[in-house]
């Protein structure tokens, strides 16, 4: 169903409180609401409150953008090849028109918390809670914008329209670079209600940090604009300087339900509901096959074959082996963004430094782009405990520490990608770079001649909003910045 639909129909608030009975307990106790729909007075009970708190919205808000990027990455995933699918001809794989329906709807429940919680937050005149939602919008809007293009967002959210109008994706980008420039300026005043830190999954309350990830979501949207005349490495560079500076600095969700959802792939496959398996690509950028050295970090990602190899699944191939004796790689609760308690991020001071080093490359600035460069590896090397040997002789290798004056596009993108694993915006970068990776091949009985470039509309959407959907001629048809 369309997202507006939805919401009318089944009423947000429902859908929180179903959200909340199962949030950890510790985010129970401060959200203390049992529904929305409003009786007579005579049976109100002025002890129980009717409406969810402002910190209970966010809660809900902070844990599901960081969701949202782990539902959004394990759709792009397959398209950047990170993953591929154990069985051949996978729709995800060969580039058919796959219906991610639930996807779209699960961004647009969120956004449609984060509009009453920014509603909320201007009622009560709280200016962190205002800041934080404007800085939640960006983020999820972002996400849609980059995967459909254009959507609904201006008529989308508040409930009143059943049939909202399509806006278009750039202008829907720049609202998000206003949204993140007026959330900056409520974050930096001095807050009227107090953020429970236990309601704030991304940031536990600390408004510096909220900051910073503004800065660095700013630093990132700019960055998209490298394909266009729009591009303007000075800007991104200002974004960049005011962005983080610090892992401890990352927004990223670290309490779950359950356990981190990459880890609940892993345990899929360790119950043999195969998932999440590795993609040829990502493992032989690794392994030592297309570059003559192994990265140390390929055991972070994942475990070894039971020959103790790295081995790959070619996309749209599927398996080699069975599937039940470890004859290829995949998501293991042993990797580090795939045990049960990793954190899950939303962006990362790795990416932070690979768009500085871009910007600055692109600003023939080869002194700060080559830096930024090294920075960048090596906060992706701590952040996987890499040791500091192998981490150094990695650094050390001719391909890797070119030096300042042979420092290129390419070899930024190919080193990018590897610190990018499981993040939705590596979709992006591959676009960018009009999928130059070296090695990078079509799946196998891929149904286009070219790399995928944007999904369809959800089924959902063209069946209750079938008037205002736009044409998707082909699934190669470009994004606006994607010329």
């Amino acid at each position: 169903m369309h997202s507006n639909f939805l919401k009318l129909k089944s009423h947000v608030m429902k859908k929180r409180f179903q959200l909340y009975k199962i949030i950890p307990a510790a985010i129970l106790l401060l959200i203390g609401f049992t529904g929305c729909k409003k009786y007579l007075d005579i049976n109100n009970d002025p002890n129980r409150p009717t409406e969810p708190t402002i910190n209970g919205i966010l809660a809900a808000a902070t844990q599901n953008t960081g969701l949202n990027v782990f539902r959004t990455a394990n759709i792009s995933n397959y398209y950047v090849q990170y993953f591929a699918s154990p069985n051949a001809s996978s729709p995800t794989d060969i580039y058919d028109r796959v219906d991610f329906s639930t996807t779209w709807r699960l961004l647009y429940d969120n956004m449609a918390d984060i509009y009453d919680l920014e509603q909320l937050a201007i009622k009560t005149g709280s200016t962190a809670h205002l800041g934080m939602a404007k800085v939640m919008m960006a983020i999820n809007l972002s996400l849609a914008i980059n995967m459909w293009g254009d959507i609904p967002f201006t008529d989308a959210l508040s409930g009143k329209i059943l049939s909202p109008s399509y806006d278009d994706a750039k202008d829907l980008h720049n609202r998000c670079l206003t949204l993140l420039d007026e959330g900056i300026v409520e974050l930096r005043k001095n807050p009227t209600i107090t953020v429970t830190n236990n309601a704030d999954f991304l940031h536990a309350g600390n408004r510096t940090n909220w900051i910073r990830t503004a800065f660095s979501m700013k630093a990132r949207l700019l960055n998209q604009l490298s394909k266009t005349p729009a591009y303007n490495a000075a800007i991104v560079l200002a974004a960049v300087d005011s962005s983080y500076t610090t892992a401890a600095q990352e927004a990223k969700v670290s309490v779950f339900i359950l356990r981190n959802p990459w880890a609940q792939l892993a345990v899929n496959n360790a119950g043999l509901i195969l998932d999440a398996w590795l993609s040829t690509n990502i493992i032989q950028s690794m392994n030592g096959v297309r570059y003559g050295y192994i990265d140390p970090r390929i055991s972070r990602f994942t475990d070894t074959t039971f020959d103790g190899k790295y081995i790959g699944t070619r996309n749209g191939a599927g398996r080699i082996g069975s599937g039940t004796l470890r004859e290829e790689c995949y998501l293991t609760i042993n990797g580090f963004y795939s045990a049960p308690t990793a954190p899950l991020f939303v962006i990362t001071l790795e990416e932070i430094k690979f768009i500085e080093a871009e910007a600055a490359l692109r600003a023939s600035n080869t002194a700060r782009a080559y830096t930024a460069y090294i920075a960048g590896i090596t906060a992706h090397m701590n952040k996987l405990s890499i040791s500091t040997a192998n981490r150094d002789t990695y650094l050390a290798r001719p391909q890797i520490g070119v030096g300042q004056g042979n420092l290129t596009l390419p070899i930024l993108f190919r080193e990018k990608y590897i610190v990018m694993f499981l993040s939705p915006e590596a979709w992006v970068d591959a676009r960018r770079f009009n999928y130059a990776y070296t090695g990078f091949q079509l799946p196998q009985s891929a149904l286009l001649s070219e790399p995928i470039r944007r999904l369809d509309y959800p089924s959902t959407e063209q069946s209750l909003n079938s008037g205002k959907v736009p044409q998707v001629t082909a699934l190669t048809q470009r994004l606006w910045w994607d010329l």
